[in-house]
C-alpha cells in the first residue's frame, strides 16, 4: 500500500509542474502583451503631446493679439459704466470645443454654466461645441437654443466668428437683452480658469453715464454693438483654444508618464516570472537527474 501510494505521488508530481509551467506561461504572454500594447500608447501619446506643445504656441500668439482687441472692447463698456438691466432677458453662450483628451476642460465650463442657468432658469443658451452641448443637455435641454460645432480643430478665425455671431443675432427663436459668453481663460502652459465677458444691448449702452464722452453717429451704433458682440466672441473663442490645447498638452505629458511607469512594473514583474519560471525548470531537471 505504502509503495503504490508513492508510485501514485511521483506519476501525479510531472502533471502538477507541467500545470504550473503552462500557468506561467500563459500568464507571461498575457504581460507581454499588455506590455506591447501599453508601449504603442506611450508613442502615441508622446506624438500628441508634441503636435499639443507645437498648436500652444500658436494659439497664443492668435490669443494675444485677439486679447488686445476683446480687452478693448470690454474697456468701452467699463469706461462708460453701463449698468446691467433689470428683468432682461439673458442669454448664455458656452464656448466649448469638439475635441477631448484635454483633461477637466470642458467639464469646468459645463459646471460654471450649470450653475449660471440655476441662477437663471428662464435664460436662453447657446452652445459651441460638442462637449459642452453633451453635458449642458442633460440637465438643461429646454434651455438650449442654438449650438454650433465643428469647432476648435484648428485656430478659430475672425471670419467664422462673425457667422457664428450673425447666426445668433437673427435668430427669431433667441431673443436678448443682456449676454453672457461663458469660456476658459488661459494663465498658463499648465493653468487655466472659467470666466465670463458680459455683452450689453445697445440701449443701455446709450444710457449709461459716460457714453455722452464719446463722439458717434447715430446709423453706426447698431453696427458698433454688432461689431461689440463678434470681437468679445472671437476673444472668447481663441482664448479657449489656447487654454484647451495647454490642457491636452499636459494631460498628455501626464500620461505618458503614467504609461511609462506601467511599463516599468510590467517588465519587473515579466522578469520575474520568467526567473519563476526558470527556476522550476531548472529544479525538475536536478530533481530527475537526482532520481537517475
Amino acid at each position: 500500500m505504502l509503495a503504490r501510494s508513492a508510485l501514485v505521488a511521483r506519476r501525479a508530481a510531472p502533471a502538477q509542474s507541467v500545470l504550473g509551467q503552462s500557468r506561467n506561461m500563459a500568464t507571461l504572454k498575457e504581460i507581454q502583451m499588455r506590455l506591447k500594447s501599453v508601449t504603442n500608447i506611450s508613442k502615441i501619446t508622446a506624438s500628441m503631446k508634441m503636435i499639443a506643445s507645437t498648436k500652444t504656441t500658436r494659439a497664443q500668439r492668435s490669443m494675444n493679439v485677439a486679447r488686445v482687441y476683446g480687452k478693448t472692447s470690454s474697456e468701452l463698456a467699463t469706461q462708460a459704466e453701463v449698468q446691467k438691466a433689470e428683468a432682461a432677458n439673458e442669454l448664455l453662450i458656452t464656448v466649448s470645443s469638439d475635441k477631448g483628451l484635454c483633461g477637466g476642460i470642458h467639464s469646468s465650463l459645463s459646471r460654471q454654466s450649470r450653475k449660471y442657468l440655476a441662477e437663471h432658469p428662464e435664460a436662453s443658451l447657446v452652445v459651441l461645441g460638442d462637449k459642452a452641448k453633451v453635458q449642458l443637455q442633460r440637465s438643461y435641454p429646454g434651455n438650449i437654443k442654438c449650438t454650433f460645432s465643428q469647432i476648435g480643430s484648428s485656430i478659430p478665425t475672425f471670419d467664422e466668428t462673425c457667422v457664428i455671431a450673425s447666426t445668433i443675432l437673427n435668430d427669431k427663436d433667441i431673443s436678448f437683452d443682456n449676454a453672457k459668453l461663458m469660456y476658459n481663460r488661459f494663465v498658463s502652459a499648465i493653468a487655466f480658469e472659467t470666466d465670463a465677458i458680459e455683452f450689453y444691448p445697445i440701449s443701455q449702452i446709450l444710457e449709461a453715464p459716460n457714453f455722452k464722452a464719446y463722439e458717434y453717429q447715430e446709423d453706426v451704433l447698431e453696427n458698433l454693438n454688432e461689431f461689440l458682440f463678434a470681437n468679445s466672441m472671437h476673444w472668447a473663442l481663441v482664448e479657449g483654444h489656447a487654454a484647451e490645447m495647454a490642457a491636452k498638452r499636459t494631460a498628455m505629458e501626464n500620461a505618458t508618464k503614467n504609461a511609462g511607469d506601467m511599463i516599468s512594473r510590467l517588465t519587473l514583474q515579466y522578469n520575474r516570472g520568467r526567473q519563476a519560471v526558470i527556476t522550476n525548470e531548472l529544479i525538475d531537471i536536478i530533481t530527475g537527474a537526482s532520481a537517475l
